[in-house]
């Protein structure tokens, strides 16, 4: 009966219980967070007159010696200490005595996990924004490099327009600044504090909530209690950002697997990104690219797992949410690894620029430049140009040349208001420049988004 709450019971828990209601193995990765919980919950109960002023630098002391045995390895982890809030709290007890016993006055597990969790998540939101804003410098430095690299801008996988290299990369530092926010958000909105809310009413004891909340870095503490305890939106968040975020990273990642196919062969990975096979000497896989798509997956289970978990729990506190951890752990790694594997990726890898731009010369890129030319110069209805710009690309279709390359005099048979001042409108170059609205593919909006990164990034 070594359980800190057997009083009420009069046979012990099965071994086989101990082995499937422990969180133990798992949830110890939270002991600073519940460290740090505990000294501020004793310097609020010091402060209040719950404990003496002995009382308390015995447990400062003593969760100081725990922190460190746990450091050290030290620490013995037992299953039958259910959790890591119990097994530090025993601990504590067998160093200092019955002042151990007192820190757990005007708390309950349940929010003392709640804080723990909180806490842990909280942080890893901010790291994660700073792993985030490392890999949009990367591809800041890539697309800074690249205003004026033409390549295939396409719908459908077919190609559309022409557009620089820079531009597509500044589409991908537009999801990672929507990433950043939607984790700066959820910081916002979820630094309150949990610590006194007890079990799920609150406690009878002459707390101060907001003092245990200032000393652990919160903004506020929580309105109800009967929420705060079984709440796990804050994990439920992340999980939806970081998949999101991969999200994000997988697309990119379907990109680089097929740039760096022989088929398209717009980048190669450099040597230290990529595998070989077992079989085949001559292979260079594109494995990095390929297990950020997979983790996705990954990460998406665990979102979907919390969600079902959290589904149709009453109020207030329930065993279920133990599961609320061990995907979210997950979740966190799978995402800090994808973030730097990426960095590094990008940052060795090689852009072929004329490949790129040997690839606009295929599929009619300007076909609409002809079609604007035909309604901005020959005053012709757009449908009628786009009727007409048809032929023109079957005309070259049928001489097997692009459409940038075609002669005057084939445009000029299908319609004969087609002049020389065509020419230019054909001219893949020009035709990516001349796309020079707000937020389009011009050299000189390009470099106004990367100016409006960099901006972002130093704020």
């Amino acid at each position: 009966m070594d359980k800190m709450w057997s009083g009420r019971f009069s046979a012990s828990a099965s071994s086989l219980l101990d082995q499937f209601n422990a969180s133990i193995m798992f949830d110890r990765k939270l002991y600073r967070e519940d460290i740090e919980g505990s000294l501020a919950h004793a310097t609020m109960l010091a402060k209040q007159g719950i404990l003496t002023a002995e009382e308390l630098k015995d447990i400062v002391n003593g969760l100081n010696q725990v922190m460190n045995e746990i450091e050290s390895g030290e620490f013995e982890w037992k299953i039958s200490d259910e959790d890591l809030h119990m097994g530090i709290e025993k601990r504590l007890t067998a160093l200092i005595g019955d002042a151990g016993k007192k820190l757990h006055t005007a708390r309950s597990r349940n929010d003392q996990v709640a804080v723990d969790f909180r806490r842990y998540v909280l942080r890893k939101n901010r790291e994660i924004v700073e792993a985030l804003k490392e890999l949009m410098g990367v591809i800041l430095d890539l697309a800074s490099k690249h205003t004026e690299t033409l390549m295939p801008g396409m719908t459908h996988l077919q190609h559309a327009q022409p557009i620089n290299f820079g531009f597509h990369m500044c589409a991908y530092l537009s999801m990672f600044k929507r990433d950043i926010e939607r984790f700066e958000s959820s910081y916002e909105r979820n630094n309150i504090s949990p610590l006194g809310c007890a079990a799920l009413a609150g406690t009878p004891h002459n707390i101060d909530r907001s003092m245990s909340a200032e000393i652990l870095g919160f903004s506020g503490v929580s309105t109800n209690c009967l929420d705060t305890v079984s709440d796990r939106d804050f994990a439920l968040e992340i999980l939806f950002n970081i998949s999101t975020m991969m999200m994000h990273i997988s697309r990119l990642s379907e990109e680089l697997v097929m740039w760096s196919s022989y088929e398209f062969k717009f980048v190669e990975l450099s040597d230290e990104y990529s595998t070989g096979s077992s079989i085949m000497p001559q292979k260079k896989n594109p494995d990095v690219p390929e297990l950020l798509r997979g983790k996705t997956g990954r990460v998406y289970g665990s979102l979907m797992g919390l969600l079902t978990v959290m589904k149709a729990l009453p109020l207030a506190y329930n065993k279920d949410t133990q599961e609320d951890k061990e995907g979210v752990f997950d979740a966190v790694e799978t995402a800090e690894i994808s973030l730097e594997i990426l960095k590094e990726a990008i940052k060795t890898m090689q852009v072929k620029e004329q490949n790129m731009l040997s690839a606009c010369k295929v599929g009619h890129l300007s076909a609409t430049d002809l079609a604007d030319y035909l309604v901005e110069k020959c005053g012709i209805p757009f449908r009628e140009a786009h009727f007409i710009t048809g032929k023109a690309v079957a005309k070259s279709e049928e001489l097997k040349i692009d459409l940038s390359d075609i002669e005057l005099t084939y445009l000029q048979a299908i319609d004969a208001r087609i002049k020389e001042d065509v020419i230019p409108y054909l001219s893949i170059r020009n035709s990516m420049n001349a796309r020079k609205s707000s937020g389009g593919t011009a050299t000189v909006r390009t470099q106004e988004q990367i100016e409006f990164f960099q901006n972002f990034l130093k704020a």
